[in-house]
């Protein structure tokens, strides 16, 4: 199965990534980071992750990286 990698640190919270997440395993975290986003966490089941990369395509920050 896939895994994403959400650098917090360039995200800035827009939650595009979990609009397209087609299993809602995005979700915006409670803690922020330096500067002063909330941003995206991978939410779902270990593994369970599909790799479609629909998240890492929205990003308009280039801060999800998606493996297989």
């Amino acid at each position: 199965m896939g895994k994403i990698v959400i650098n917090e640190e360039f995200c800035k919270g827009c939650a595009l990534c979990a609009t397209a997440c087609v299993k809602q395993y995005i979700s915006i975290g409670t803690e922020f980071n330096r500067t002063g986003y909330y941003f995206a966490e991978y939410c779902g089941p270990e593994g369970e992750c599909t790799g479609c990369a629909l998240c890492a395509e929205m990003c308009p920050d280039v801060a999800i990286e998606v493996w297989k």
